[in-house]
């Protein structure tokens, strides 16, 4: 065989190796669909992020998704947030979200919500549609004694302003939660809480209870009350059998010290009446130690 064609079919071979090389290190299908949604990204950019470990489908899925509803976007800040272990689908898909509801939520705060482990979508979800949470069975007392049991429905919109850092669910539960207890526990008497179960609902609103939470409260909305038990009568009762026991106590006490004096009041009688024998059996003998002595004559 020639030299010549030897040296054709080395330099052909190493063409398609070249060309396999750029085929798999340079994403040219997603420049190309960058290109067709006429998204600017360079080829140098893609490579990049391949030398990066960053899936450019990802990056170039979302500026797509992003520039075609309107929003600017940069492969820089994408692909940062990618780095730093963001769900960058996540959100694009709340900046669009946000937008067609039209409220204004920029890409830093977005991204910002989301490295700090909150559900970025869902939170514009929830300022659109706000969310009913259910507290638990709070028991209080009033002042009359009777123990009232109240479950309240609060209504809460997500404040993107205070999402980061702001207090979760938990905390506007508890707080809420306290408010019913303070209230019942102020009220003169159970009946007029019954009466108007709005009062629980209208003091706790007035608390500003959401401050410092990642919600704004809506409303509160008591949605049962009922009865519990009579804890006034119980404390009494219960007041009563202490009074009694101690009383039994005292009691008992002196009936003991009573028999500890009549037992050492037995002993000293004993112990004189034992002496007074012991003084009589010596009578005789002083008397015949009288006679030998001749103080005595008959």
């Amino acid at each position: 065989m020639p030299i010549q064609s030897i040296i054709m079919w080395l330099v052909i071979a190493v063409a398609l190796i070249l060309v396999i090389l750029f085929l798999i290190y340079v994403p040219v299908r997603h420049w190309i669909a960058a290109a067709s949604a006429n998204v600017k990204i360079s080829i140098s950019s893609l490579i990049g992020m391949k030398l990066r470990r960053v899936p450019p489908d990802i990056i170039v899925n979302a500026m797509i998704q992003a520039h075609k509803a309107g929003i600017p976007v940069s492969s820089d800040i994408m692909e940062a947030h990618f780095l730093a272990g963001g769900n960058v689908r996540l959100v694009v898909n709340a900046l669009v979200a946000a937008d067609k509801a039209n409220m204004a939520l920029t890409i830093q705060r977005a991204t910002a919500i989301d490295l700090a482990g909150r559900n970025v979508l869902e939170a514009v979800k929830m300022s659109v549609n706000p969310k009913v949470i259910e507290t638990p069975e709070v028991a209080a007392v009033a002042k009359d004694g009777i123990q009232l049991k109240a479950i309240a429905r609060v209504t809460v919109r997500a404040n993107l302003e205070r999402l980061i850092g702001g207090a979760g669910e938990e905390t506007v539960l508890a707080r809420v939660g306290e408010g019913i207890v303070t209230t019942i526990g102020s009220a003169a008497n159970h009946k007029s809480v019954l009466e108007n179960p709005e009062i629980i609902s209208k003091a706790v609103l007035d608390k500003g209870l959401d401050a410092g939470t990642a919600f704004e409260i809506l409303s509160i909305d008591i949605a049962d009350v009922n009865i519990g038990h009579n804890i006034g009568a119980m404390l009494q009762a219960d007041q009563a059998d202490a009074d009694k026991n101690i009383a039994q106590a005292k009691a008992e006490e002196r009936r003991a010290m009573a028999v500890a004096n009549e037992q050492e009041m037995k002993a000293r009688i004993s112990e004189m009446k034992a002496r007074l024998i012991d003084m009589e059996s010596q009578v005789p003998l002083a008397i015949a130690q009288s006679f030998r002595q001749h103080e005595i004559t008959v």
